[in-house]
Parts: C-alpha cells; sequence; structure tokens
C-alpha cells in the first residue's frame, strides 16, 4: 500500500487494476489506499444535477475490470487535496470518453494550467454537442453553465 501512495504522489504515471477503487461520482474515485483522484479537465454534474446518476455509472462501468492507468499533468493536487489525474481504463482516455458521450464538461483552455490534452477533450466535447448527447441536450441551460458558464469550453453548436 505504501508503494502505491509514493506512485500515486511522485510519479507522472502509475498502473494499478480496479480492485479498491470506489467511484464517488463521474469525475473522482477513491483508491483502497486512501488517495482520491479528481480528473482532470472535465467537470461532471453534482448530485441533484440532470445527469449526474449517468455520468456516476458510466464512470464506474468505465472503469469495470480493466488495468488503469493515472497520468498527472503539472498540478498535482487541488484545493481539496485530491490528486489531479487523467485516468486511461485499458484503452479508453476515461475524461474524454465521458465529455464525448456528453456527461462532462471540458473546462476552457487556460482556466487551470493543467492542459496536455485539452485538443482531445475539447473534439470530444464537440461531437456530444454536435449530436446532442447528455447535458448538450439542455444547451446551454445546465445548472452548471447557468452559474460558471465562462469556466467551460463551449462547442460552437451549443445555443440557448
Amino acid at each position: 500500500m505504501l508503494l502505491l501512495v509514493l506512485c500515486l504522489t511522485a510519479l507522472p504515471v502509475l498502473n494499478c487494476n480496479t480492485a479498491g477503487v470506489y467511484v464517488i461520482d463521474g469525475d473522482t474515485i477513491h483508491l483502497s489506499n486512501g488517495e482520491k483522484i479528481r480528473y482532470i479537465g472535465i467537470d461532471t454534474p453534482e448530485r441533484g444535477e440532470p445527469y449526474f446518476e449517468e455520468a456516476t455509472r458510466t464512470n464506474r462501468q468505465l472503469l469495470e475490470d480493466r488495468d488503469l492507468r493515472f497520468e498527472r499533468d503539472v498540478t498535482n493536487e487541488d484545493r481539496y487535496g485530491r490528486l489531479l489525474r487523467y485516468v486511461f481504463a485499458g484503452d479508453i482516455f476515461v475524461n474524454a470518453e465521458l465529455a464525448r458521450r456528453g456527461l462532462a464538461l471540458v473546462y476552457r483552455e487556460g482556466k487551470f494550467p493543467d492542459d496536455r490534452y485539452f485538443d482531445t477533450l475539447k473534439e470530444a466535447a464537440e461531437e456530444a454537442a454536435a449530436a446532442g448527447r447528455g447535458i448538450w441536450s439542455l444547451g446551454l441551460s445546465h445548472p452548471k453553465l447557468l452559474d460558471n458558464r465562462e469556466d467551460y469550453f463551449l462547442p460552437g453548436t451549443v445555443t440557448e
């Protein structure tokens, strides 16, 4: 367990399996060693918001029975002490897949210094918005967009 903790905090990439992974919501997981992982570059609905359940369930399904890889960018932790990571489950880039399914908003470029995969996340959001998937089926009326629209990348196809 100690080795896992050291790897998570010191190395840019860590591999593990899904044993001991607890899905909190669409963009946060807890590991059996006590570490909390917050997905970089995306923001999924909070409890009580439209698409919360779908994002949480999809996150769980994407991680299930796959080897996981966590990749660090510039920032190691957020203000809540969660490790900030890009998450890969087998060959699936989970952060991007949640955005592609319309279950996560993508933070605008420059909002945070962690933007290694911004173009990939942006393309996923554009695809979801063009297809009207998930959050994007609501146009700009999702609570996250009503309160903090300037924080997020807004695909050109999205209208009021």
